[in-house]
């Protein structure tokens, strides 16, 4: 999340971006992969260099060095579980897994391990990646999860076929469709079967009332004042 205070800059995904939504009241969208030995970081890009500056992916380092790596807010980048502590099981929390392929157990394993110390709280999960969905469904029964969908880039055969393929493998609860794809007739057909669809990234005016008449709900960085 980007977030902006009194004229300080708040780091994406940083804690402090994390407790000024808290603080007005806001639910929380945040990026999530595994460190080397399996702990799951709250970050979005594969590499650390455009947020620390630092040559290596997340993957390749265990949890306790990412722990000392900072933010340009100067914060470090926080663990799911922390991120979950400060939540207190009262905000409202949407977890997106980033995951690469068929290889979703490391990071889809990680999450749960966090998820199951918090029973109840408000916890979604997504993804793009269908396996990592899908692996929710089948391993943490009851969590809901979500699919996250974009039509940008992609032909209108190829992106049919992979969306056909996405909601066989996982059967979302919910999709997150691209801001710049509504409305779609699969948004529309969703909600007329009863699936909520949230929306991502909205910025402006113009894209939060596309989101307001096709959407439930949407995932924005800054709050408009």
């Amino acid at each position: 999340m980007h977030g902006q205070t009194d004229g300080q800059r708040l780091s994406e995904n940083g804690m402090a971006a994390f407790d000024a939504a808290i603080a007005k009241g806001y639910g929380i969208e945040c990026d999530v992969r595994a460190s080397r030995d399996g702990v799951a970081f709250v970050f979005h890009d594969t590499a650390l260099t455009r947020m620390t500056g630092r040559d290596a992916a997340v993957a390749a380092l265990d949890a306790a060095i990412l722990d000392q790596i900072t933010l340009p807010d100067g914060g470090t980048i926080p663990r799911l579980s922390a991120l979950l502590a400060r939540c207190g099981g009262r905000t409202p929390l949407l977890v997106e897994i980033k995951a690469d392929g068929r290889r979703v157990e490391a990071v889809c394993a990680a999450v749960a391990r966090d998820l199951a110390a918090w029973p109840g709280a408000p916890v979604a999960v997504m993804s793009f990646n269908p396996w990592a969905v899908r692996w929710f469904l089948r391993q943490r029964v009851g969590q809901v999860h979500g699919l996250v969908l974009t039509q940008q880039g992609k032909g209108r055969l190829r992106g049919a076929i992979e969306r056909a393929l996405a909601l066989w493998l996982s059967k979302p609860d919910f999709l997150a469709c691209d801001i710049r794809d509504l409305p779609s007739r699969l948004s529309r057909h969703a909600q007329t079967k009863g699936t909520p669809v949230l929306t991502w990234t909205v910025r402006s005016a113009a894209e939060q009332a596309i989101a307001a008449a096709h959407a439930d709900q949407i995932i924005f960085e800054r709050p408009r004042d």
